[in-house]
C-alpha cells in the first residue's frame, strides 16, 4: 500500500510567535536571542527579513548585529512556543494519530488512512496550512511524499508558506539533482567524505554501489542509500 506521509515545518517559528503579540515589529529585521549565559548568545530564530540580511540561526549575536546592526533581538519565551506547538499538535490530531514531532516546530503525519476521507495528501496539507494560518497565525511549509526522508525534504524545499509534492514518478528528476547535503542526516562531514568520493548530488548517492557506502559508513551508509533512491520504509513513530 503506497503511503501518504507530511512534514509540517512552522516557518521561523519563534519569531512567528513573537511578531503575533508584537506586530508593529512587522516588517522589520528581527530575532529571537538566546539568553547570553545559558545560550552562549546565539540566534535562535530570525524572521525571513532578517535571514534575507544574512542572519542565520545559530549565529553569535554579535555576528548578527554586525550582518545587520538594525536587527531586534527577542528574549526567548519556551512556555509561549511550547503553547503553540501543542496546539499545532491538535489541529494534526484531527487528520492522524500518528504524529511524529521533529523539534517543537515540526512533525510527520502518516495520513495514510485519512485519504479516503479527506482528499490526497496535497488537499490534506492545503487544509493543515489554511488552519494554521486562521487559527494560530503562523504559516507551515508542508512536504507531501511517500516515505518520511523525501518529506521532510520537500518541506524545506519551499518556504514560507509553501506546499511541496514529491511523488515516485518525480522524484528523480526533482530530488536527484539536488546537493547530497540536503538529504537528511547528511550532516558537513558526511558530505565531505561523500565528495572525496566524487558524490556530490543525491542522484551521484543513489547511483553509488551500496557496498561502497557500507564501506565509507558502514549500516549508516546503507540507509543513505535508500533514502537518496526512497526505498527508505521508516515509519512514522507515535
Amino acid at each position: 500500500m503506497n503511503r501518504t506521509i507530511l512534514h509540517s515545518d512552522c516557518n521561523c517559528f519563534y519569531a512567528s510567535v513573537e511578531l503575533l503579540y508584537h506586530p508593529e515589529l512587522r516588517g522589520k529585521l528581527v530575532a529571537v536571542g538566546g539568553d547570553s549565559e545559558a545560550r552562549h548568545g546565539i540566534v535562535l530564530t530570525a524572521d525571513y527579513t532578517a535571514k534575507r540580511h544574512g542572519v542565520k540561526t545559530g549565529m553569535a549575536l554579535w555576528q548578527a548585529r554586525q550582518a545587520c546592526p538594525d536587527i531586534i533581538f527577542l528574549p526567548p519565551r519556551m512556555d509561549l512556543y511550547l503553547r503553540f506547538s501543542r496546539m499545532a499538535q491538535e489541529i494534526y490530531a484531527e487528520y492522524t494519530d500518528k504524529r511524529e514531532p521533529y523539534g517543537i516546530d515540526e512533525s510527520w503525519l502518516d495520513v495514510t488512512d485519512s485519504v479516503s476521507l479527506k482528499g490526497d495528501g496535497y488537499h490534506i496539507a492545503q487544509e493543515i496550512s489554511s488552519r494554521m494560518k486562521k487559527e494560530l497565525g503562523i504559516t507551515v511549509s508542508v512536504g507531501v511524499s511517500f516515505n518520511k526522508i523525501f518529506a521532510k525534504l520537500g518541506s524545506d524545499l519551499k518556504k514560507p508558506d509553501a506546499i511541496t509534492v514529491i511523488t515516485k514518478q518525480n522524484f528523480k528528476e526533482n530530488i536527484w539533482p539536488l546537493a547530497a547535503s540536503e538529504l537528511l542526516y547528511v550532516g558537513s562531514a558526511t558530505t565531505k567524505k561523500l565528495a572525496s568520493y566524487g558524490i556530490k548530488t543525491i542522484g551521484d548517492l543513489a547511483a553509488t554501489e551500496p557496498s561502497t557506502l557500507k564501506y565509507m559508513f558502514g549500516i549508516n551508509g546503507l540507509k543513505l542509500w535508500r533514502y537518496a533512491n526512497g526505498t527508505d520504509e521508516s515509519r512514522v513513530m507515535q
